[in-house]
C-alpha cells in the first residue's frame, strides 16, 4: 500500500463507524455556524464601511468649512494694519480735504474687508468687558482696577477671530486684578 490510499482508507473507516444520519447532521450544524459566522462578518463589514463613509464625509466637509483657515490667519494681519492706519490719523486731520479721499479709500477696504470675512464665517471675537475665556482670548497683562471685576477683560491689545466654530487667533487682552 502506498500512502494515498492509506490517507483515501482513513475518512472511509470513520464514516463507515458513524451512521449517515449523525454525519448528515454534523455537517448541517457545520453549515449553520459557518453562515452565522458569515453573516456576522458581512454585517461587521457593512457597518465598517459604513462608518469609514461616515468619517470620509465629515473630512470632506470639515476640508471645505477650513480651507481657508490659513490664508484667513494670514490675512487678519492686513485687516489689523488697516485698523491701525484709520486710527492713526488725527480728529484734526480727518477734516483735511487733501485727505478726505485716502481715508474713505482705506474705510471702504475696511468694510469691504470685514465683509468678506463674514460671508466666510469668519467673525470677531468679543472681548472687552467679557470674562476672560483661556480658549478665545490670550491674556497678555493684568491691570489693576476697582471699577472692573477681576479676571474681567478692561483692554484689548489685538482683536481675536473665529473661523465658523473653531479659533483662528485669539485676542490679546488686559484683564483686570484688584488694585495693590
Amino acid at each position: 500500500m502506498n500512502d494515498e490510499q492509506k490517507v483515501d482508507e482513513t475518512p472511509r473507516q470513520e464514516t463507515a463507524e458513524v451512521g449517515p444520519e449523525n454525519n448528515g447532521l454534523d455537517r448541517l450544524g457545520e453549515l449553520e455556524t459557518d453562515l452565522a459566522e458569515a453573516k456576522q462578518a458581512v454585517l461587521y463589514a457593512q457597518a465598517e464601511v459604513q462608518n469609514v463613509r461616515r468619517r470620509l464625509e465629515k473630512d470632506a466637509q470639515d476640508a471645505r468649512a477650513y480651507a481657508a483657515t490659513g490664508f484667513a490667519r494670514d490675512i487678519l494681519s492686513v485687516a489689523d494694519n488697516l485698523g491701525r492706519a484709520l486710527e492713526a490719523v488725527p480728529a484734526e486731520l480727518r477734516q483735511d480735504e487733501k485727505l478726505k479721499g485716502l481715508l474713505t479709500g482705506i474705510e471702504a477696504t475696511s468694510k469691504e474687508l470685514a465683509s468678506v470675512f463674514e460671508r466666510n464665517g469668519i467673525k470677531r471675537i468679543a472681548a472687552l468687558g467679557e470674562a476672560l475665556d483661556p480658549n478665545r482670548h490670550q491674556a497678555m497683562v493684568e491691570i489693576p482696577s476697582a471699577e472692573a471685576e477681576p479676571g474681567t477683560i478692561v483692554q484689548e491689545m489685538q482683536a481675536g477671530y473665529m473661523i465658523k466654530d473653531r479659533l483662528l487667533r485669539p485676542a490679546l487682552v488686559g484683564v483686570a486684578k484688584k488694585p495693590d
